[in-house]
């Protein structure tokens, strides 16, 4: 597809962060690979805004936790659009199962889904970020990897998955450096969830989740993404091997 100057791949983009990146990244000559396991309809909602904005919008699925499929996916994105410039990888969930509860099953679930997902699609993507004039990666941790203790909520396996996340982002902005790509991560704190959509925070916890966060509220999914848009646009070029806390204070 010619005239474009920048391609995405977002994965988890049929709602909440990866949608919103999904905004916060279109705009006329931008295409943008729409990643949903199963959300096909939240995807379609996504793509519309997308289009909207003046971008490129183009849908792709599958279980991410599939190496094959997860090949596939980039494959896909750069047999349509004929290039990739920026990945962004937000698929993901929570699980809040203590030691002890969680299985090796459910460990190895939350392994799949993230921080093996995360290396696939970057072994996967490397040929096209190379070849980019300019290069990005961003992966989606979180706080949970940082802030445990203050009646916070815990959740193992997925700080485990989100801690290896940003490690394998700092070696891999290591290596990408002379490319000129820049491998960060974003870690949110407690963001609002779209209506109907999936939580692990009671709603009755939330006041008193609130009061622990310096800024007193719940972060938006707009919030975050525009943190995303900024490192993978020309103003993060100079920023690598990081990850960027937007909390509102929740790890301070």
């Amino acid at each position: 597809m010619t005239n474009l100057f920048r391609v995405a791949l977002v994965t988890g983009a049929s709602s909440g962060i990866g949608a919103a990146t999904c905004e916060a990244l279109a705009e006329p000559g931008v295409g943008i690979a729409i990643h949903a396991r199963n959300n096909t309809d939240g995807a379609k909602r996504t793509a519309g805004r997308v289009e909207e904005l003046g971008a490129i919008p183009f849908i792709v699925h599958g279980d991410l936790t599939d190496q094959d499929i997860v090949t596939r996916v980039v494959e896909e994105t750069t047999g349509h659009f004929g290039r990739l410039d920026v990945l962004v990888s937000n698929a993901g969930f929570a699980d809040r199962r203590p030691i002890g509860e969680i299985d090796r099953p459910g460990y190895e679930a939350s392994m799949a889904a993230m921080m093996n997902a995360f290396f696939d699609l970057i072994v996967a993507a490397r040929p096209w970020l190379e070849r980019s004039p300019a290069g990005r990666v961003v992966g989606v941790s979180s706080f949970v990897a940082h802030a445990m203790g203050r009646g916070l909520p815990t959740f193992p396996a997925t700080a485990a998955a989100k801690a290896g996340i940003e490690a394998m982002a700092r070696a891999f902005a290591v290596q990408m450096a002379r490319f000129g790509v820049t491998v960060n991560c974003v870690a949110p704190g407690f963001v609002e969830k779209d209506s109907g959509s999936h939580t692990a925070i009671a709603p009755e916890r939330r006041a008193a989740l609130e009061s622990v966060v310096p800024i007193g509220r719940f972060g938006k999914p707009a919030e975050i993404a525009a943190m995303i848009a900024f490192l993978c646009g020309p103003n993060g070029a100079y920023v690598t091997g990081q990850t960027i806390h937007v909390d509102g204070g929740v790890t301070l």
